[in-house]
C-alpha cells in the first residue's frame, strides 16, 4: 500500500465521527433530515460508498433511522442509544463532558454491583460462594503494589458478578474493565477507602454466605459509591 494512502474503512470511520459528533452536538437535532448522501460526499470530499457505510454505523448506534422513502432522520440519542455509544460520546468534541459520563459510568458501576451482590447472595452455589470468601483473603493478602490490588479487586469482583448469573451485568462489568465505557481517574483517597477496606470485603463475603441479600446489597452500594467523585456536574439532567 502507498504511502499517505488512507483505507475506504479509515474514511468512513472518520465521517462517522463527524456526524457522530454532530448529532450528539446538537448541529443535527432529533427529527432533522441528515445531509444527502451526495451532498456529504461532496462536502467531506469522499466517495458514496464511505458516506454509505458511515450511514450505516450511524444507524447501527440507532442515531438516525432510514424510512422505507430513503429519507434518513436523526433519532434523539438520548432515547434510542445503547450503552456502547458512552465510547463516542466521551471521544466526541461536544456534547456531554468526559467528566460527566465517567462519573455516571462510576454511578452505574455501583448500583449494578450493589445488585449482583444482592443477585449473587440469592442465586450462588455453596462453592462460589466459598471461592469469593478465599479471593477476598487472598486480596487482603496481596502486597503494597498498586497494580496487584487492582487485579486481585477485579477478579474478586468478577467472581461476584458470574454468581449473580445475570448475564447482562457480566457484559457491563467486562465493558467497564476493558475501559470501553469510560471511567474517570479516581483519586488515591477514594480509591484506596474501596480497594483497601479488607474487612468490608470480609463481611460482604460472608452476607453472600449466610444468603443476607438485602445485607450484600447495601455493603456493595456503600463500598461501591466511595469511588464516585463528590463534584458537581457540569450538566443538569440528561436533556440538552
Amino acid at each position: 500500500m502507498a504511502e499517505g494512502h488512507i483505507r475506504r474503512e479509515a474514511v468512513s470511520d472518520q465521517l462517522f465521527a463527524l456526524l457522530r459528533d454532530r448529532i450528539l452536538g446538537g448541529a443535527l437535532p432529533p427529527g432533522a433530515a441528515l445531509t444527502a448522501e451526495r451532498d456529504l460526499a461532496a462536502e467531506f470530499g469522499v466517495n458514496r460508498h464511505a458516506v454509505r457505510e458511515a450511514v450505516k454505523r450511524l444507524q447501527q448506534a440507532r442515531l438516525v433511522e432510514v424510512s422505507h422513502g430513503g429519507r434518513t432522520q436523526v433519532l434523539d440519542w438520548r432515547r434510542t442509544a445503547g450503552l456502547d455509544l458512552a465510547v463516542g460520546i466521551a471521544a466526541a468534541d461536544t456534547g456531554p463532558t468526559v467528566q460527566d459520563i465517567a462519573r455516571d459510568a462510576l454511578e452505574m458501576r455501583a448500583c449494578v454491583g450493589a445488585d449482583a451482590a444482592r443477585l449473587c447472595a440469592l442465586r450462588c452455589s455453596a462453592d462460589t460462594a466459598a471461592e469469593i470468601a478465599a479471593a477476598a483473603e487472598r486480596h487482603a493478602r496481596t502486597g503494597p503494589d498498586l497494580t496487584e490490588l487492582d487485579e486481585t479487586y477485579v477478579a474478586w469482583w468478577r467472581l461476584i458478578v458470574e454468581g449473580s448469573g445475570n448475564i447482562a451485568y457480566l457484559l457491563a462489568f467486562n465493558s467497564l474493565v476493558d475501559g470501553l465505557i469510560p471511567v474517570a481517574d479516581v483519586p488515591a483517597d477514594l480509591s484506596a477507602g474501596e480497594i483497601l477496606d479488607v474487612e468490608a470485603h470480609r463481611r460482604l463475603a460472608a452476607h453472600i454466605a449466610a444468603r443476607e441479600a438485602g445485607a450484600a446489597e447495601a455493603l456493595s452500594r456503600e463500598l461501591l459509591s466511595r469511588s464516585v467523585p463528590a463534584a458537581p456536574r457540569t450538566r443538569e439532567g440528561v436533556r440538552p
